[in-house]
């Protein structure tokens, strides 16, 4: 594709993206990160994919560099949700960490 497609995609997905998030209700805030969280497993698994199939030095390079983003969102978002569940807890509960 073109790269000018690609970055009208991706400006269109940012878009989007946002108008959706913006209505979820704070009710909702933690489900829709765990689920996001799974989500950016299937990104890191992309981003594998793709650096694997990498011929040239640079593309390699973008490669390594998405994985390590990839697993960054993931690894900070579980972060995020499980502090975000332990607010949730009573102290008989939090005992058992």
């Amino acid at each position: 594709m073109h790269p000018v497609i690609l970055v009208g995609l991706f400006i269109a997905a940012t878009l989007v993206g946002y108008k959706v998030i913006k209505n979820v209700p704070s009710l909702l805030h933690t489900p829709l990160m765990s689920g996001m969280n799974a989500l950016s497993g299937v990104t890191v698994l992309g981003t594998l994919v793709a650096t694997a199939k990498a011929v040239e030095l640079q593309s390699q390079i973008l490669g390594v560099i998405a994985i390590v983003l990839a697993m960054i969102n993931v690894v900070g978002g579980f972060g995020i949700t499980h502090r975000m569940l332990k607010m949730f807890r009573t102290k008989e509960d939090g005992d058992n960490e």
